[in-house]
C-alpha cells in the first residue's frame, strides 16, 4: 500500500473480529484504531477519529448496519465504509453499495481480495487528501519583531475586510487584546481548544470561537495568563490545520518574539506580513528578523513588508529603505492617530469606524495584494527627499554624515557586541 490506512471495526461476532483484525495486521501501513460492537459508538468514534475507513461486519447487526453506512457516508465523507459478512448474498452487497459503502469483504477473508479492497481504499484516501488540500484555507501571520508597530490593528482590519469565512487568531498568549479591538467578550479561548483537542470536531471547534460578523470569528488568547502555560508548538500547528479546513482565511496576530510557539505559527503560514514603522529601531529590528527568516529557510516570496504609520513628514527614499532591508515594501498605511484611537475606544475596526478614511483605503490595497495575488498591481506613493540616512542622524557620535552604509555598519557592529 502507498499510504498509511487507519480503521475502526464494528463487529458483534468475536470470531469474525479476530479474523479481520489478524488480516489487517498482516498488511504494512494498516492499523486498527479501535474495535467495538456498538453501532452508536462506531459512528461517534468515526466522526471523532476520522479513520481512513469504518469496517462494518453485518453478522448480528442486520438492517441497522445499512442505516449506519448511510449515516457515516453523509456525516463523515472522508472516511470510507467497507462492509463485511460471512453470508454475503448479492442482494446484501448491492444494498450496502447503494447506501454508500465503497467496498465489501467476503468472510472468510481471501488475501488477494482483501489486498484489492485495501488498494482501492488507499486510492480513495489519496483522492480525498488531494481534494482537501485544495480546499485548505489560506493562513497569513501578521508579525513584527518590535512591539508597538500596530500588528494587532492591521490583523484585525485585514480580517474584517474579508468576504469569505475568516478566523482571526490571537496568539499573544500572555497579553492578547484582539477582543478589545473587535468589541467582543469571548467565553472561550485558545486554551480551551488545546485542552479539548483530542475530541475536537467541527461543531466543537466552532463553539470555542467568538463570532464578530457574518464572515469573521475570533479565536481569543487565553483568558488568564496561567492557562497559557500548557500550550505547546505542536498544539498550534494542529489547531491551525483544523482552522484551515474550516475557514477560507486564517489570520494570525503573532507575538513579537521568536519563541517556539511563534515559530510554529510562522512555519504554518502561507505568508508572513512583516509590519514596521520608519524609525531606526524598528527598521534595524526588521532587518534582523529577515535574517532569522533566512536561517529558518523561509523563501523571501513568503515575506511581505508593510510600513505602518507612514507620513509625508518622514523624509525618505523608498528604494534606499528597500535596499537596506533587502526586500520590497508592498504597502504603506498612513498615520492617523485620531482614527486609530477612536477605533480602539469604540471596539470597532477602522473599516467600520472610518470606512472612507485614507487609512482604510491603504488597508484595502494591502488586503487586495495578499488575498487576491495582486502583489504588483498597486504602487505606494512615497516622496523621495533627503534620503534614508536622515533616519540615523540621532545615532551619530559626531557631526559626520554617516549615510546608509555607515548606519548599517554600526547596526551590525552593535549586534556583534
Amino acid at each position: 500500500m502507498k499510504r498509511n490506512l487507519t480503521f475502526i471495526l464494528l463487529s458483534k461476532d468475536p470470531t469474525d473480529s479476530k479474523e479481520i483484525t489478524r488480516a489487517l495486521s498482516n498488511y504494512p501501513g494498516a492499523s486498527l484504531l479501535m474495535q467495538t460492537d456498538d453501532p452508536q459508538q462506531a459512528f461517534t468514534e468515526t466522526a471523532r477519529l476520522r479513520p481512513t475507513a469504518l469496517i462494518i461486519n453485518f453478522a448480528q447487526i442486520g438492517d441497522p448496519g445499512l442505516k449506519l453506512v448511510q449515516s457515516v457516508t453523509a456525516e463523515c465523507p472522508k472516511s470510507a465504509v467497507i462492509c463485511a459478512s460471512r453470508d454475503a448474498s448479492p442482494d446484501l452487497i448491492l444494498r450496502s453499495l447503494r447506501v454508500g459503502a465503497r467496498d465489501f469483504i467476503r468472510l472468510p477473508i481471501v488475501d488477494e481480495d482483501l489486498a484489492t479492497v485495501l488498494e482501492r481504499t488507499s486510492q480513495f484516501s489519496a483522492e480525498t487528501a488531494d481534494s482537501e488540500h485544495h480546499k485548505r484555507g489560506r493562513a497569513i501571520a501578521v508579525f513584527s519583531s518590535k512591539g508597538g508597530c500596530g500588528c494587532s490593528l492591521i490583523a484585525t482590519n485585514l480580517a474584517m475586510l474579508q468576504n469569505s469565512p475568516t478566523a482571526l487568531v490571537d496568539l499573544n498568549l500572555q497579553s492578547g487584546d484582539l477582543e478589545l479591538l473587535l468589541g467582543v467578550k469571548p467565553k472561550f479561548s485558545l486554551a480551551d481548544v488545546v485542552e479539548n483537542r483530542d475530541r475536537l470536531d467541527d461543531a466543537l471547534l466552532t463553539s470555542y470561537l467568538t463570532p464578530r460578523s457574518k464572515n469573521v470569528s475570533l479565536l481569543a488568547a487565553p483568558l488568564t495568563a496561567e492557562s497559557a502555560d500548557d500550550i505547546e508548538p505542536r498544539h498550534i500547528y494542529e489547531i491551525m490545520e483544523l482552522l484551515r479546513q474550516r475557514f477560507d482565511n486564517v489570520i494570525i496576530d503573532t507575538p513579537h518574539s521568536f519563541d517556539a510557539v511563534t515559530i510554529s505559527a510562522l512555519d504554518h503560514a502561507d505568508q508572513i506580513l512583516m509590519v514596521l514603522t520608519l524609525e531606526i529601531h524598528a527598521i534595524r529590528s526588521t532587518r534582523r528578523a529577515l535574517e532569522i527568516f533566512d536561517r529558518l529557510g523561509y523563501p523571501r516570496k513568503k515575506i511581505r513588508l508593510v510600513v505602518n504609520r507612514w507620513s509625508k513628514s518622514i523624509e525618505l527614499d523608498q528604494k534606499q529603505v528597500e535596499g537596506f532591508l533587502g526586500e520590497r515594501v508592498i504597502g504603506f498605511v498612513q498615520s492617523d492617530y485620531r482614527a486609530a484611537v477612536n477605533s480602539i475606544n469604540l471596539g470597532q475596526p477602522l473599516v467600520e469606524s472610518a470606512p472612507a478614511s485614507p487609512v482604510t483605503a491603504d488597508l484595502r490595497a494591502i488586503a487586495a495584494k495578499l488575498f487576491e495575488g495582486n502583489a504588483d498591481q498597486i504602487t505606494p506613493v512615497v516622496e523621495a527627499k533627503r534620503g534614508f540616512s536622515s533616519l540615523f542622524r540621532r545615532q551619530q557620535v559626531d557631526n559626520e554624515d554617516f549615510g546608509l552604509r555607515a548606519a548599517l555598519d554600526r547596526a551590525n557592529l552593535s549586534e556583534a557586541q
